[in-house]
């Protein structure tokens, strides 16, 4: 993570303490965060990220607050979770850990009607073809007869 960080500062051109100023942290703890010695809240890796002009999903995913699959849809409702600075980190995991739950679950919801849909349509189709198989076996028989 504090690699991370530091490549992105670096790369940036910005001093770490540019950085720290514009995060509002200290030069030593963003020093102790770029090193590993500190793991840093979700309101400061966003300050950070705001400071390095890239996405704080980009380091919430790097500090393992969010799951890398989860980038997209939704992220505007996650990052303004992890960005509320009244809610703990604790808090902040747990809102999204149900928030990722619902998703889930209306997800899977919403594709069971559609894969009854799919497979009520199949035995419709299957069905009519067996019927129209008939159909046509009964009139070459009946002009076999005649």
């Amino acid at each position: 993570m504090g690699d991370y960080i530091r490549e992105q500062r670096e790369s940036a051109q910005v001093s770490l303490r540019q950085l720290a100023r514009s995060a509002g942290v200290s030069n030593p703890y963003l020093s102790q965060i770029e090193r590993g010695m500190k793991k840093p809240s979700a309101e400061i890796l966003q300050q950070i990220a705001k400071g390095l002009r890239i996405s704080a999903e980009t380091l919430y995913v790097r500090a393992g607050i969010l799951d890398e699959g989860f980038r997209g849809d939704g992220g505007d409702v996650v990052a303004a979770v992890l960005a509320d600075p009244a809610i703990g980190d604790r808090h902040k995991r747990v809102l999204v850990d149900v928030y990722e739950s619902f998703r889930a679950e209306h997800a899977s919801a919403t594709a069971v009607p559609a894969k009854k849909a799919a497979t009520k349509r199949a035995a419709t189709k299957k069905a009519a073809t067996k019927k129209a198989a008939t159909k046509k076996a009964a009139t070459t028989s009946r002009r076999k007869s005649s």
